[in-house]
C-alpha cells in the first residue's frame, strides 16, 4: 500500500484564446521542464477555444505553495501579452494551503492562525464548559499551549474536586457531626481553589502566548527595540508569576486534602490521598515552569522575589505532601 501527499488540482485561465501561450507557460512552470518543484502542468484550450488554460497538479503545497505557483504563472503569461482571468480548484484543497495563500496576499504582520475564528472555535480556551476530550486534544496537539503549566493547574483543580467530594460524603452524617465545621471549611476552600486554578490554567497559556507575541514585535529602530524589550520583560515576568500562583494554590489543596483525610469519612480516605498526590504533582509541575521561566528574567527585584517564592514553595510542597500521605496511611492502618 502506498500513500502520497494531498494533490491539489489547480487551473489558471488566461484571457487569450491562443493555446500556445498556455502551453508555453505550462512548460516554464512544470518541474519536468525545469520549473517549480512539485508542479505538473499542461496547456489546454477551453470553452470551445475562447480561452486557454494552464492546468496544474500541485503535489506538495507545503514545499511549493499555491501563491508561488500563481505568481510564476502570472509573470510568464505577461511575457506573452496575456493575463490570468480566473483560477479554479478542482475538488478539494487543504485548509493550510488556502491560509498560506491568504497570509501571502494580505501581508498580515504578526498574524497567528489561531486568529482565524473557525480554528479558535475548534480549540476553545479551557473552561469548565469545555469537553474534557477537547482539552485533551488541545494538550496533545503540536502547539506549545496549553502546556505543562496549564496541565499543572488543571491537575490542582481536579484535586480540589476530590477534596470537595470527601467533604460532601462527610457532611450531614451523624457519625461525623463533630467534623462538620471542618468539612464545611474544606468545601468552601476547595471550591474557591478549584475556580482559582481553572483561571490560572487559562492565564498560563495566555502568559506564554504573550511572550511569543512580544518576541515577534519589530525591533528595527531604537523606539521599536525599547517597546519590544519592555513588552517582553513584562510578559516573561507574568509567565513566571502565574505558575508560582499555581503552585501556591496547589499547596493549599494539599492541606485541604490532609484535613479531609484526617477528619472526613474514612470510606473516602483514599480519595483524599489521591487529592493530595495530584495537588502535590500539580505544585511540583508548576514549579518546574517557574524554574525555566526564571532564567529569562533580568536581574533585579522582580527576579529576586520570584526566586525567594520558588525556594519557599520547593521546600513546603514535599513536606505537605508527605504529611498528607502519612495521615492517609495512619487511617488505613488503624
Amino acid at each position: 500500500m502506498g500513500a502520497r501527499r494531498f494533490l491539489v488540482a489547480f487551473n489558471a485561465n488566461l484571457n487569450t484564446r491562443d493555446v500556445r501561450v498556455a502551453k508555453a507557460v505550462a512548460a516554464t512552470v512544470r518541474e519536468q521542464s525545469g520549473g517549480l518543484k512539485n508542479v505538473r502542468a499542461l496547456g489546454f484550450s477551453i470553452e470551445d477555444g475562447r480561452r486557454a488554460q494552464v492546468s496544474m497538479n500541485l503535489v506538495n503545497t507545503e514545499q511549493t505553495p499555491v501563491h508561488r505557483v500563481l505568481h510564476l504563472v502570472r509573470a510568464e503569461a505577461a511575457r506573452h501579452g496575456a493575463a490570468i482571468s480566473g483560477c479554479e480548484v478542482v475538488g478539494l484543497i487543504p485548509q493550510a494551503a488556502m491560509l498560506d495563500a491568504a497570509e501571502h496576499a494580505l501581508q498580515l504582520e504578526g498574524f497567528r492562525r489561531d486568529q482565524v475564528l473557525e480554528l479558535r472555535l475548534r480549540r476553545p480556551p479551557l473552561s469548565e464548559s469545555a469537553p474534557i476530550a477537547t482539552f485533551l486534544d488541545s494538550v496533545a496537539a503540536a502547539s506549545p499551549t496549553p502546556g505543562g503549566g496549564t496541565v499543572a493547574a488543571f491537575t490542582g483543580a481536579l484535586a480540589a474536586c476530590l477534596a470537595t467530594m470527601v467533604a460532601n460524603l462527610t457532611v450531614g452524617k451523624k457519625k461525623y457531626a463533630a467534623a462538620e465545621p471542618e468539612m464545611r471549611r474544606i468545601l468552601s476552600g476547595a471550591t474557591e481553589l478549584r475556580t482559582r486554578l481553572m483561571a490560572l490554567s487559562r492565564r498560563d497559556a495566555e502568559a506564554f502566548d504573550a511572550v511569543l507575541r512580544a518576541r515577534r514585535m519589530p525591533a528595527s529602530t531604537a523606539e521599536e527595540t525599547t517597546a519590544r524589550d519592555q513588552a517582553l520583560a513584562h510578559a516573561e515576568l507574568e509567565s513566571a508569576r502565574v505558575p508560582l500562583e499555581t503552585a501556591e494554590a496547589c499547596l493549599a489543596v494539599v492541606g485541604l486534602a490532609a484535613s479531609a483525610a484526617a477528619s472526613g469519612n474514612v470510606n473516602a480516605v483514599t480519595d483524599a490521598g489521591v487529592a493530595g498526590l495530584l495537588a502535590a504533582a500539580g505544585a511540583e509541575g508548576a514549579l518546574l515552569n517557574v524554574q525555566i521561566n526564571l532564567k529569562s528574567l533580568a536581574d533585579g527585584a522582580d527576579k529576586e522575589d520570584v526566586h525567594k517564592r520558588l525556594q519557599r514553595l520547593a521546600a513546603a510542597v514535599p513536606e505537605a505532601s508527605e504529611g498528607c500521605r502519612r495521615t492517609v496511611q495512619s487511617i488505613l492502618t488503624a
